[in-house]
């Protein structure tokens, strides 16, 4: 008989050879070892049993680099960091994303053998967004349609220090939007008011803005799909001014590994 702990050997194996560490992979390779085809439920209980549970998998790029990404943690961003202690600033964390009609994660109750319905409009659409947090939980953020270009994202930096009390010091990816010659020309007399940074390439986990675009993804069509753009523009407009008021909830997307790096420094881990 297969014993639990060549089981878990093989198991563990999987982590390195497999993308995701799941029911199936794991079977699979126990199957290629040992010829033995455990059913997937049984798989289940032995993952459980070793403290596995299922969680949503956080995306890396296979182009990452890792020397680039532990300079930023070890270097750069503690300059950064020390730079925006010394001058008074403020650290944001931008991004853009897209929010369709579609997204819904929602449950609904049935009976056995049948299955809920969720009724859905006919056509798919979207509405764009721009924005950033802040390890205090404070969010800035403007909807667009269309594209993102240097003249929209110059009109969104115009807004940001417009409302900013503080010098900001903004960090984003390399999207070269972000990079453009206008940008730069923009940005070249305000550097008393704002300076940009860009996270190293193919690293969106390390942005904590990320975890803002999964939570109003997750969240936005709770109470049914939006019928038209423009209701689906005025779901996100509503969630983000009830975030706004909830700094809390926004201070713990910094809460993930990943992230607390980038924490409220006295809540960092030692």
């Amino acid at each position: 008989m297969l014993g639990y702990r060549q089981i878990r050997g093989y198991a563990i194996q999987t982590q390195e050879q497999l993308p995701l560490f799941g029911n199936r992979p794991i079977r699979e390779l126990i199957r290629q070892q040992v010829g033995i085809r455990l059913p997937i439920r049984t798989v289940g209980e032995y993952l459980r049993r070793w403290g596995y549970t299922p969680q949503k998998p956080v995306r890396k790029a296979y182009k990452q680099d890792p020397k680039a990404v532990a300079e930023w943690l070890e270097k750069t961003y503690p300059g950064i960091e020390r730079r925006a202690a010394k001058e008074g600033g403020e650290i944001h964390w931008g991004d853009e994303t897209g929010v369709r009609s579609t997204c819904q994660h929602s449950r609904g109750y049935a009976r056995p053998g049948e299955t809920p319905e969720l009724i859905v409009p006919g056509s798919r659409f979207s509405v764009n967004m721009i924005a950033t947090i802040t390890n205090q939980g404070k969010v800035r953020w403007m909807i667009y349609t269309g594209r993102m270009n240097a003249a929209l994202f110059i009109v969104f930096l115009t807004r940001l220090i417009a409302g900013a009390t503080k010098k900001v010091f903004l960090i984003v990816d390399h999207l070269s939007v972000h990079e453009a010659a206008a940008v730069e020309r923009w940005l070249a007399d305000k550097s008393d008011r704002i300076e940009v940074f860009y996270l190293p390439k193919y690293a969106p986990e390390r942005n904590p803005e990320e975890y803002l675009n999964c939570d109003v993804k997750a969240n936005i069509n709770t109470d049914g799909l939006p019928k038209d753009r423009e209701e689906l523009q005025g779901k996100l407009r509503r969630f983000m001014q009830r975030l706004a008021k909830l700094p809390a909830r926004v201070a713990s997307y910094f809460e993930h590994k990943y992230i607390e790096y980038a924490a409220v420094p006295e809540l960092k881990p030692i």
